[in-house]
């Protein structure tokens, strides 16, 4: 749709947004924005008005992320407040997170490769003056191109990007700057307050050419200017052409994880920042509920280390919690010895390194005589089988998946 001459008939107001870590808050953000048409968002939602005017968009995701508000919560919400066919593109939108989960999922080489050629390309920094002064001015803000240098900014500063620009930068970043994907992937994860491994790594491989092999997403001037409001038009300063990228590797298809049941006996709840909701689903019926904190991470900022811990706070407030530290695998085993149990659950978390954590844990808790168990959300259940191929199988299935949840339409 040409969304040219919108503003002749719409002004959009001012509004920032503040990323508070509770669920309260992102309750609140929720509310708001389902409090406008529907027509407001799917009109208005490319545009990039800047930080200070979000009001086009639902700013959601640092919430969902960490699920301080659940893909379930915005579903129902939304669909209590709208018909489907008129919030049809913003309840799309929110499946595009379930598709990259299940996605990467199904392919779990993609993040143990990305890992690793992370590494190199960070080693590479070291051994290299000049490919690293380089990268020090794209993170820095100073390579003269004014769009990409504001975002470097605001993205260090707020902790939040425009999903339009992001899909901008990356391609700025690849193929006008010409740096490696992945260190613009971990600069990402460095920063977004909603970094998420899945949507994250899998957004920078598809504007790279490598999600959607041979399809790559080239930054243009003239759609900058159009979606930015004519704050930027940076004529003659980008790449005019996009090669995709290519890697030597061919990542195969697997099987999703089994969920795991949740046990018919005494357990211990262990809560984790990927599912800041598990204890609404299982803390009374557990003997104890531990707090897992993800340790700061190398170059993470603080703003995500900080947003992370207090929403990992906000979620077991009130249930008589205990904050592990970092002898954590010890203090788990313990606590469910001393519960007289052998049975731990946790929210199923998906590929990241969360999930690298407990995984290393899990050894030990083995050799313990401790019982793991990954309990997955119905949304995640119903959701990531159909991320086998691109988002448009998803897509189609959105109704079944609604149907299955309970959200008829």
């Amino acid at each position: 749709m040409d969304n040219a001459g919108l503003f002749d008939q719409e002004t959009l107001p001012g509004e920032s947004v503040t990323f508070t870590p509770t669920r309260a808050a992102g309750l609140a953000r929720l509310e708001k924005f389902l409090s406008r048409t529907a027509q407001h968002y799917e009109r208005n939602r490319n545009y990039d008005f800047g930080p200070e005017r979000r009001s086009n968009i639902s700013v959601l995701s640092p919430w969902i992320r960490h699920r301080l508000i659940t893909e379930e919560d915005v579903l129902k919400l939304t669909l209590a407040r709208h018909s489907p066919s008129s919030a049809e593109k913003f309840i799309q939108e929110v499946f595009w997170r379930g598709y990259f989960k299940g996605w990467l999922e199904q392919h779990p080489s993609v993040w143990i490769n990305y890992k690793r050629d992370l590494t190199q390309k960070l080693d590479d920094l070291a051994g290299n003056s000049f490919a690293n002064a380089d990268y020090l001015t794209a993170i820095e803000g100073r390579t003269g191109i004014d769009c990409f240098d504001t975002w470097a900014h605001e993205l260090i500063e707020t902790g939040y990007l425009h999903n339009h620009t992001r899909m901008w930068f990356a391609s700025i970043w690849v193929f006008t700057l010409g740096l490696p994907w992945q260190l613009g992937a971990d600069f990402f994860m460095q920063h977004l307050l909603d970094g998420d491994p899945a949507s994250n790594t899998l957004s920078w491989r598809w504007v790279s050419g490598l999600h959607t092999k041979g399809k790559s997403y080239l930054a243009r001037p003239s759609n900058i200017a159009k979606f930015t409001d004519g704050r930027f038009d940076p004529v003659g300063q980008l790449s005019p052409t996009a090669v995709p990228l290519i890697e030597d590797f061919d990542h195969p298809s697997l099987p999703i994880p089994a969920s795991d049941a949740l046990p018919d006996a005494p357990f211990v709840l262990l809560v984790t920042p990927e599912d800041c909701q598990a204890p609404a689903l299982w803390a009374d019926k557990a003997t104890n509920v531990l707090a897992l904190p993800t340790p700061k991470q190398d170059r993470q900022s603080d703003r995500v280390h900080a947003f992370k811990t207090k929403a990992l706070q906000d979620s077991v407030a009130g249930w008589d919690a205990t904050l592990l530290t970092s002898d954590w695998i010890m203090q788990i085993i313990e606590t469910a010895r001393a519960a007289n149990t052998h049975h731990i659950v946790t929210a199923y978390v998906p590929i990241g390194p969360d999930a690298d954590q407990l995984n290393t844990a899990n050894t030990a808790f083995a050799e313990a005589g401790m019982q793991l168990h990954r309990v997955r959300r119905p949304y995640d259940t119903l959701t990531w089988p159909q991320a086998n191929k691109g988002f448009f199988k998803v897509k189609k299935q959105i109704p079944k998946i609604l149907h299955g949840l309970g959200l008829a339409c």
